[in-house]
């Protein structure tokens, strides 16, 4: 297989853009939101993620170029691997802001340093509890159905690639509609563009002509002459905050994060083997915590992970290269200085139509690659994620009109009534919302169970439910005034209901006979 194929110059549009979003994003929320000075984030936080960026996707690059010469295949596409949305608000709101606050209120002369030093140790904590997932991650593979690992994916996918970037696409028409229509052409049309221009470049070079028409490009007064920042281990610090009661006092973001990574992970190799590419579990999950581990070392607080879309980036004829290429322009980016320069000069809404069709091709995939008859549980892994979707709408339309901010009402179960009555439980959405992925994949496992009519198997899934809402790790969430956040404390209510369905299913083998004259359930 070829180092680098045309697909992979639209793949490292599509994985560049995706990590430079979120790069952008960890740039503001360190600065605006927890103080760091610029040189911290330009000059440690941002190299030190480049560089966890960078020891991964060259990883990944090189394990799909084995497989392809172990296969004799030259159509091997890469594991997808960036940043995780996910932890970044969890832990700059939920660790790095309570230190910071903390460490004021103790009169510490450098609150933002007690904050970075508490995001290092997430980070590092985060980094382990993957590298150790690595190595039971293989046998929870191979005992939870297709359906369950890729519907929690789609589910996902769904709600925060497709819903997300259509909202956005639709709020600026122009740019966003016309290079979705290019996008659908170049990729559902089953045709190529003359002159044998890759989709992605067309799509991304249209996005940025009428990102600069319509006034959405440059953004901002042009940024200061770049400074060069090359990454350098933080071994003190890092050695410094690695204190036991420390953990202690963030373990209810540190843990669960961490299981959420390992089982996302597990589910996105699951999705690549559907796809065609048979990864090995072990060291796919492995490298995704050192990559972490490295993050931490070299000063960045953000764990690194594999991506969801692996079958939209393949279907985009992408390879090996693509990942490569991401790896080295974020590094490239980060290390000189210019990140600034190219969020400036390009709009995100010039690529956000690819980020768009991944998801589309991750929920697509979810039927395509599981039997007909496990649909129903498919659909059944799908809500979960859109329901996570629908508390995060509705946390922020909260606080867009007040709520939670100073002076204005918290975001607390007083509003719960006002939901009631437009008929929102909006409470059912902040229990989902935590352990998004354990209810996804139980569900819909649960579910291809009952279609098989393996009840006692059904049962053993409502049990898993039921121990993971006992721990917390599920359902369980609790009332910040501006936010919803996981609780480790029991979830009692839905460990009962658990253990009652767990009963239904027992007694289901005898109080039911087999009927298998309506196929399709009477509908």
């Amino acid at each position: 297989m070829k180092r680098f194929v045309r697909g992979d110059l639209d793949g490292f549009i599509g994985l560049a853009l995706d990590n430079l979003v979120l790069l952008l994003l960890i740039s503001a929320l360190c600065r605006f939101v927890l103080g760091f000075p610029e040189a911290l984030v330009l000059g440690t936080v941002l190299p030190g993620a480049a560089v966890s960026l960078l020891a991964g996707t060259l990883f990944y690059a090189w394990q799909a170029r084995q497989l392809a010469a172990r296969e004799g295949r030259d159509d091997v596409c890469a594991l997808p691997f960036g940043l995780n949305t996910i932890t970044v608000f969890s832990f700059v709101f939920l660790v790095m802001l309570p230190a910071k606050l903390a460490a004021t209120a103790a009169g510490s002369p450098d609150p933002a340093r007690a904050a970075w030093q508490a995001g290092l140790l997430a980070c590092f904590g985060t980094g382990v509890i993957e590298f150790a997932g690595a190595f039971v991650a293989g046998w929870v593979r191979r005992h939870t159905p297709r359906a369950a690992l890729l519907s929690t994916l789609a589910g996902l996918a769904l709600a925060f690639i497709a819903l997300g970037f259509l909202m956005r696409a639709y709020a600026h028409p122009l740019i966003g509609i016309v290079t979705l229509v290019v996008v659908l052409i170049g990729y559902f049309g089953r045709v190529k563009l003359r002159g044998g221009l890759p989709v992605g470049v067309v799509v991304v070079l249209l996005g940025i002509a009428l990102g600069w028409t319509l006034g959405l490009a440059p953004t901002g007064p042009l940024p200061p002459p770049p400074k060069l920042s090359l990454p350098v281990p933080v071994i003190g610090a890092l050695l410094e905050s690695l204190r036991f009661d420390q953990f202690l006092a963030y373990a209810a973001v540190i843990v669960p994060m961490g299981l959420i990574s390992v089982v996302g992970s597990m589910q996105n190799l699951e999705s690549a083997e559907a796809a065609g590419d048979r990864y090995d579990t072990r060291s796919s999950l492995a490298v995704n915590g050192i990559a972490t581990l490295v993050a931490s070392v070299f000063g960045s607080c953000f764990p690194t992970t594999l991506y969801i879309g692996h079958p939209g980036w393949k279907a985009m004829g992408a390879r090996a290269g693509y990942s490569t290429l991401s790896g080295v322009f974020i590094a490239l980016l980060c290390f000189s200085g210019t990140i600034a320069h190219v969020a400036w000069a390009v709009p995100i809404d010039a690529g956000i139509a690819i980020l768009l069709w991944i998801g589309i091709v991750m929920s697509v995939q979810a039927f395509d690659a599981t039997p007909r008859a496990h649909f129903p549980a498919v659909v059944v892994g799908l809500l979960p994620g859109l329901a996570m979707w629908g508390s995060l709408m509705i946390k922020a339309g909260l606080r867009a009109a007040g709520a939670g901010s100073e002076g204005g009402p918290g975001i607390t179960e007083a509003l719960l009534p006002a939901f009631h009555a437009a008929d929102v439980w909006a409470e059912g959405a902040f229990a989902l919302e935590q352990g998004v992925v354990f209810s996804a994949m139980i569900l819909s496992a649960a579910t291809v169970a009952i279609i098989e009519r393996k009840f006692v198997v059904s049962a053993i899934w409502m049990l898993a439910a039921a121990a993971l809402s006992a721990t917390g790790l599920m359902h369980s969430y609790r009332y910040t005034g501006a936010d919803t956040a996981l609780n480790l404390q029991p979830a009692w209510t839905f460990v009962y209901a658990y253990l009652a369905a767990a009963g239904v299913l027992l007694a289901a083998r005898w109080l039911t006979i087999p009927d298998d004259s309506d196929p399709a359930g009477g509908h």
